[in-house]
């Protein structure tokens, strides 16, 4: 429970019980946002994520809110369990009066959210959940994502790959749809800018689950040019730590989907390898006076750097904010008229908006390399990668997805 949610529940104490309808209490001076996350299942990323959207809540109700209302977030651990989140998310619009519904983490649990938006005609701002099917194959009117997809961000690593002297290729990845859609994004993109190239071997350990020692043994043995990898978290320390010590990543370059990312990268410590090509976050060099305003802020409200999940939970409520504010109105209809072609310009990662055709987001990553500088895992050599730059056109894209 949020304390901004705690202040509104300690002011109604007071009123008499018929008054304590969650829907009928808040309706007049709050917009209550409901918010659904893997809390407990993934605190690495979804803490500094909450981090990031409460300094958001704070930001903007200081600033008199949004149409002259304070925005309230209820909040709700979905455990990393798909069946729990959608039992959540009704709760959030039945019973706590929220106008919309935004977060998770998990691919599958996106998917099911979505489709329940679909079903109870929600709006849904997925904030995290990289799969492409969200806003390709199982698209839906309801729903929109923030991140930049597996797609968006494989197509900036096959850029970079395509520039090394590699032929042959193996792939590491969870078995579910994050996985199988980073693996079939870079396939595509690579092939396509390098037709010479071929993949000889694919693993796909069960997420969370990795067996990293026949993982490596199955990668080595199959005498790779260079690796491309999308395993993550506990997941990750264990696959770096098992192929350095069996000597897989010596002279074979590696090409890692989110690792640079300070929620995976940090953790290695010591153990972080030198130089793989990776997407992630620079919190800490990134320059823009955006992003030194966010910062900072951060900072001395949490004592701490942000982090990507930090980024993606702050970028989440300014799009929300921007949305109801250009709908003028809390209504369904309203919000998701005004989410096509959205423009959020005030980000700390610079500015982006909501496409039309697909209802993704613009948003970019950074690629750059890993390394140990003065001690401490970093990434280095890095750009900022515009998210527009990595897809499909409109036209395209919305033949991707279903009918409506």
């Amino acid at each position: 429970m949020t304390l901004i949610r705690r202040t509104v529940l300690g002011a109604l104490a007071a009123l008499p019980l018929a008054a304590l309808t969650p829907q009928i209490a808040r309706a007049a001076d709050t917009i209550v946002l409901g918010e659904v996350n893997s809390y407990t299942r993934l605190p690495a990323f979804t803490e500094p994520y909450k981090k990031g959207w409460e300094l958001a809540i704070e930001q903007i109700n200081a600033a008199g809110g949004v149409l002259g209302k304070d925005l309230v977030v209820v909040s709700r651990d979905d455990t990393g369990d798909p069946a729990t989140a959608i039992r959540i998310a009704e709760e959030l619009i039945a019973k706590e009066g929220a106008v919309m519904i935004f977060g998770t983490f998990l691919s599958n649990i996106g998917l099911a959210v979505a489709d329940f938006a679909n079903q109870k005609q929600v709006f849904f701002l997925a904030s995290e959940p990289l799969s492409d099917a969200l806003v390709w194959s199982k698209g839906n009117k309801y729903t929109y994502r923030l991140r930049p997809s597996t797609h968006m961000q494989a197509a900036m690593l096959a850029e970079q790959a395509a520039k090394l002297d590699a032929v042959k290729w193996a792939t590491v990845a969870p078995n579910y749809a994050y996985g199988q859609d980073a693996v079939a994004a870079f396939k595509a993109e690579l092939t396509r800018l390098r037709p010479d190239v071929e993949f000889v071997e694919e693993q796909w350990p069960p997420v969370f689950k990795i067996d990293a020692g026949p993982t490596v043994r199955a990668l080595e043995a199959s005498k790779p040019d260079a690796i491309y990898n999308v395993t993550f978290g506990g997941d990750l320390a264990k696959f770096v730590r098992e192929g350095s010590l069996r000597y897989l990543f010596d002279d074979r370059p590696v090409v890692s989907l989110l690792t640079g990312e300070p929620e995976y990268l940090e953790p290695l410590q010591g153990e972080t390898p030198n130089g793989w090509i990776v997407t992630g976050y620079p919190s800490t060099d990134i320059d823009t006076p955006e992003h030194k305003a966010f910062a900072e802020a951060y900072m001395a409200k949490f004592d701490e750097a942000p982090k990507t999940g930090s980024i993606v939970g702050y970028n989440s409520v300014l799009s929300i904010a921007a949305a109801i504010t250009k709908a003028g109105s809390t209504d369904t209809e309203a919000m998701l008229a005004a989410m096509e072609g959205l423009e959020v310009s005030s980000s700390p990662t610079g500015p982006f908006m909501f496409r039309a055709a697909d209802h993704q987001s613009t948003m970019g990553a950074y690629v750059g390399k890993t390394a140990l500088v003065d001690g401490q895992p970093k990434m280095v050599d890095w750009t900022y990668a515009d998210g527009a730059a990595y897809l499909p056109s409109e036209e395209e894209a919305a033949k991707l997805r279903p009918a409506e």
